[in-house]
């Protein structure tokens, strides 16, 4: 990722947005754990098909500079590192995760939208993200439901 790319993209989102304070804090991430998964999820949030994401809480608190904060700005990339979108997060609630709800589910624009698909892909990975950051995942483990506005571009 370069860094310069993605400050230029933030300056265009800035300059485009006179309400936005070009040195307000962003973060710059991207979404899943591969290029494909990556790619396939930006593409939904440009479509305006995803409007959530989650994350659990466990590896926030691991990475707590990762951890989605309250009306905070994210530069969302490819798995590159290229910029592909602004979002802003706009909602983030922790519940366990037997208690994901079909809205959110829905919400997050992946599969079938079904909570059962939602329950299936992300025990998956939440269960290998556990396991290789030494902590354990079961249902009661909590996950941070997090909601966000795409901002830029439009």
């Amino acid at each position: 990722m370069s860094a310069e790319t993605v400050k230029e993209f933030w300056g265009r989102f800035s300059a485009s947005n006179p309400s936005v304070d070009p040195a307000a804090p962003y973060q710059v991430w991207y979404f899943g754990n591969t290029s494909d998964m990556a790619a396939e999820l930006v593409d939904l949030v440009l479509s305006g098909k995803k409007t959530a994401t989650a994350s659990s809480l466990s590896m926030n608190e691991l990475e707590p500079h990762n951890a989605p904060q309250p009306d905070g700005y994210s530069v969302v990339t490819d798995f590159d590192g290229e910029p592909r979108c602004v979002i802003q997060t706009a909602e983030i609630r922790s519940v366990p995760d037997a208690e994901v709800d079909a809205e959110f589910a829905a919400d997050e624009g992946e599969g079938d939208l079904t909570l059962e698909y939602w329950r299936r892909v992300h025990w998956d990975y939440f269960t290998v993200e556990a396991r290789r950051n030494g902590f354990h995942f079961d249902e009661r483990s909590l996950i941070c439901c997090e909601r966000f506005r795409l901002l830029f571009p439009r």
